[in-house]
């Protein structure tokens, strides 16, 4: 329940918080990279995960949910939403199996 109202939240806020991220040099990197080398975050790159996402928050109070203790359990979450090449990838797919 808390995951898909926590979705919901980011997907309304989606342009404005991929907007704030991509402002921050390396952030996107960062929370893409589970999905880009099937790697875990280290505990150093959550915490600055989380101290970058803490300014984001002061303009978009939506992401302050990853700051709270436990929130970066959370973060696959926020990476999943905002993959950008996920739609381009399920059209990839769609394409190929048309042919």
């Amino acid at each position: 329940m808390i995951q898909r109202y926590l979705k919901r939240l980011i997907i309304s806020n989606r342009e404005a918080i991929l907007t704030q991220v991509l402002s921050i040099k390396g952030l996107m990197q960062l929370l893409m990279k589970p999905q880009n080398t099937n790697e875990r975050w280290t505990k150093e790159e959550r915490k600055e995960i989380k101290r970058h996402l803490k300014n984001v928050a002061k303009i978009i109070p939506a992401i302050a949910i990853f700051c709270l203790p436990g929130g970066s359990f959370l973060l696959p979450i926020l990476a999943e939403v905002l993959d950008r090449r996920k739609t381009r990838r399920l059209q990839k797919r769609t394409a190929g199996d048309v042919h």
